[in-house]
């Protein structure tokens, strides 16, 4: 429009020929000849020309001929329709069907293609975006890809791999690796890797919402996965997954992506590999080339960008890299027991019936009550095992626990020989000593209502009579038969007395 208003102004006021304006305007003699035809036509002489706006101007010269539109015909409820294809969008709903509605309400309403049209202009008006600005040792965006296949040596089966890709907002310095699923802990070990790689950390991770990172995900409070919130908390990051269906808010993985296509599956698409290993070495190499390449724009390269930009600003990792761990919530059973991966580790009585958070391991597992860890134990892989530590066992349960047979033969020691060789006898004639250890307990507990002395010499006489029970020794105790001397037992009768109602051996002749 300023070129058009100096070829008016030349005219109008200069006076000038159309080939001395055509000239200096340096535009074809035809295109002055027409924009001063189109001047004629709309009645435009250059002060009026001057006082217009270039809009203004551009609608006087070039009016747009649109095709009258039949008129009192019902607008479409643009907002309603864009609210319900993103509401129902699982269930593929279509302006095809949403025109149908629509048409249903109103019969004299636009036909389909007009209805498509204008809901697609106001539609466009929408697609915006706000330029993300990325500080120094800020972010690390992470997604996966798919990658290339591993075959079977053996078989010749082909395995898809799934490439994990790390890259740092400032910088765009990539870290890549192939696993073979998205599982946590692939998914884990590859954030572990790709901070060995920086060797460096970021102050916030930003996922995808996928199951690994995010266990719920949300436009507002998204869950993160108790693990992968473990495992930043090691590193001291923070994870701020993109809003679901917002593609726009991990740009930098999605650029990620395309450039990991390109440089790295693309030069290695040729190659057959046999094991994970193997894929990953050559992917390393790529990888190399790739940070190490002078970006065009820049000048300079990903790795150069990241040493002036990201690492600077970044976090120091810490002297032991993280473990991976899984969380579980289990409930402390009636036995004082959770059962974690098919073994029972012992908790506090105390938690009895309480629901605890649980992280296991490789090595150990560790419980939780409302965030503060209440006990840990060394990791068991034997199923149906228990692991019971004696402090988590009420005192009763403590107490009946510490029984065993020296313990048993401790306690009879201090009360005599006797005692200790009664225990013995009882426990030894037992299939397992655990069936006696009632009996000794009671025999043990008479010393609580009868001398020391009297329970010695109940036990010389229960084992003189072979009497060896809990029973015996309380009958003795309670008659009173420890008093008596052995020596006063009655002589051994050898012959039958002499007695009227005897018979004798006359009688059976």
């Amino acid at each position: 429009m300023r070129k058009v208003k100096e070829v008016l102004r030349l005219k109008y006021e200069c006076g000038l020929s159309e080939r001395e304006i055509a000239r200096r305007c340096r535009l074809s003699r035809s295109t002055v000849a027409d924009y001063l035809m189109k001047a004629k036509v709309a009645g435009l002489d250059w002060p009026e020309a001057a006082a217009l706006t270039e809009i203004q101007l551009n609608e006087r010269l070039f009016p747009i001929q649109r095709p009258p539109m039949p008129a009192n015909r019902p607008e479409p409820d643009y907002k309603y329709i864009y609210d319900e294809l993103r509401r129902y969008r699982k269930v593929n709903l279509t302006l095809s069907q949403l025109w149908l509605e629509y048409k249903g309400k109103h019969p004299d309403g636009y036909q389909y293609s007009q209805f498509c049209e204008l809901y697609r202009h106001w539609r466009g008006k929408l697609d915006y975006c706000m330029r993300q600005e990325h500080r120094g040792g800020e972010k690390v965006f992470v997604d996966y890809s798919d990658g290339l296949s591993i075959v079977n040596p053996f078989t010749g089966e082909l395995t898809l791999t799934q490439l994990f890709l790390a890259v740092w907002g400032a910088s765009n310095y990539t870290y890549a690796e192939a696993f073979l699923s998205q599982a946590l802990p692939e998914w884990i070990q590859a954030h572990v890797h790709a901070l060995q790689y920086f060797a460096c950390a970021p102050r916030v991770f930003a996922p995808d919402n996928l199951k690994s990172g995010v266990s719920e995900a949300s436009f507002y409070e998204p869950e993160i996965n108790p693990t992968y919130a473990d495992m930043a908390e090691h590193y001291g990051c923070i994870v701020l997954p993109a809003r679901p269906y917002k593609a726009r808010d991990k740009a930098k993985a999605e650029a990620g992506v395309l450039i990991a296509q390109r440089w790295i599956l693309a030069v290695l698409r040729h190659r057959t590999f046999y094991s994970l290993a193997e894929l990953n070495a050559a992917i390393w190499q790529c990888l190399e080339r790739l940070n190490t390449r002078p970006m065009r724009r820049l000048k300079q390269s990903r790795r150069e960008l990241f040493e002036a930009l990201d690492r600077p600003a970044a976090l120091p990792l810490p002297q032991q890299p993280y473990e991976y761990a899984e969380w579980y919530k289990a409930k402390v059973n009636v036995d004082y027991h959770i059962e974690v991966d098919g073994h029972f580790y012992s908790i506090s009585y105390k938690l009895l019936l309480e629901i605890l958070d649980i992280r296991l391991t490789a090595t150990t597992l560790e419980a939780f009550h409302k965030g503060e860890r209440v006990v840990a134990h060394v990791r068991s892989y034997v199923k149906g095992a228990y692991t019971t530590l004696p402090e988590h066992m009420p005192p009763e349960h403590r107490f009946y626990a510490e029984w065993s047979p020296a313990r048993f033969m401790q306690w009879a020691n201090k009360i005599g020989v006797a005692t200790s060789k009664l225990i013995e006898n009882i426990l030894s004639n037992r299939p397992y000593p655990e069936q006696g250890y009632r009996a000794c307990l009671g025999i043990i507990h008479l010393e609580r209502h009868f001398e020391a002395e009297r329970v010695e010499a109940a036990a010389e006489r229960a084992l003189k009579f072979n009497a060896c029970s809990y029973r015996s020794m309380k009958a003795i105790l309670t008659a009173g038969l420890d008093r008596k001397k052995n020596t006063e037992d009655h002589p051994t009768q050898l012959s039958l007395p002499i007695h009227e109602n005897i018979r004798g051996k006359e009688y059976y002749k």
